[in-house]
């Protein structure tokens, strides 16, 4: 089982996760941030440094957000599993379900 980043995270992208990650599994989109689940290597590091309550263990998604697990695995189908984000820097899109449209940062 892998973390997840919801939808709390729209437009917010404090970054906190990212810093505290070991594995670099946390990749930046337009609007939020999207965990690689082949890359999480499930240490719990970026759940409690997250200042909006965005990021949960996929046991403990709340109901309204058990979607987020699929949106976070399906925005890698076409990035795959590059190996760490830094590298691949903020990808300027998002999963078309994860952010409600317009606004943006």
């Amino acid at each position: 089982m892998v973390y997840v980043v919801t939808d709390a995270c729209v437009d917010v992208q404090d970054r906190s996760c990212v810093e505290e990650c070991p594995v670099d599994c946390i990749y930046e989109g337009d609007r939020m941030m999207y965990i690689q689940p082949d890359e999480c290597v499930d240490c719990g590091r970026c759940e409690p440094v997250c200042p909006v309550t965005s990021i949960f263990h996929e046991d403990d998604l709340p109901a309204e957000a058990a979607r987020f697990a699929g949106i976070n695995a399906e925005f890698f189908v076409d990035l795959g599993s590059p190996g760490g984000a830094r590298k691949v820097g903020r990808t300027g899109s998002d999963h078309p379900a994860a952010v409600p449209p317009g606004g943006g940062s």
